[in-house]
């Protein structure tokens, strides 16, 4: 990283870029996120990116917005969570403005219909890899305790059907109480 004026410029692009071309939701950008940031421009380890991430998914509001403001915090400070929104929320104000005007013509076009679907395969996709890419992290940390959690989180949202709400702030909690016995004990668990 250079000047700040470059980290800052290289940050809107990075983030308009991601915004622009990501397809089908949050879960979606994160992928694209880890690529970016991590693998590409190497600004953040990918440990510290899964961890930005779960802060990002556990928080209120769009994923990709929260991971937004996140990374650009912790790129750039408060300019660079400002930078990073604006470059993320920029892309779909335009797009949904132009497609909302031009909604019965987008509606029933056979086009644009067969254009979409197609897109719901490659979505599909792109969460299949994200949801590998954070398992592989997280098995790879060899932590019994995060695999645990992450397997019995699954378990409980997909075969017991309990709502993912529920799952997050039992999670949340179960981090809290990890980090303050850590703290208590002297040791990393």
């Amino acid at each position: 990283m250079k000047t700040k004026k470059e980290v800052f410029w290289k940050l809107f692009i990075s983030n308009l870029y991601l915004s622009a071309f990501t397809f089908g939701g949050g879960y979606v950008i994160v992928s694209l996120m880890k690529k970016k940031f991590v693998d590409e421009l190497h600004w953040i380890e990918e440990q510290e990116m899964l961890d930005l991430i779960a802060i990002a998914q556990s928080s209120p509001g769009a994923i990709a917005v929260n991971g937004a403001i996140v990374v650009g915090y912790k790129l750039a400070g408060i300019v660079g969570v400002f930078i990073s929104i604006l470059a993320t929320i920029l892309p779909p104000f335009v797009f949904l403005s132009v497609i909302s005007f031009f909604y019965t013509v987008f509606s029933q076009n056979m086009i644009i219909q067969l254009l979409l679907k197609g897109m719901q395969a490659g979505v599909g996709a792109v969460i299949c890899s994200v949801v590998l890419d954070m398992g592989k992290g997280i098995i790879h940390s060899r932590n019994i305790s995060s695999i645990l959690i992450m397997v019995i989180s699954f378990c409980i949202t997909y075969f017991l059907n309990i709502n993912v709400i529920f799952v997050v702030i039992a999670c949340i909690l179960i981090g809290v109480l990890r980090v303050l016995y850590s703290f208590k004990g002297g040791k990393k668990i």
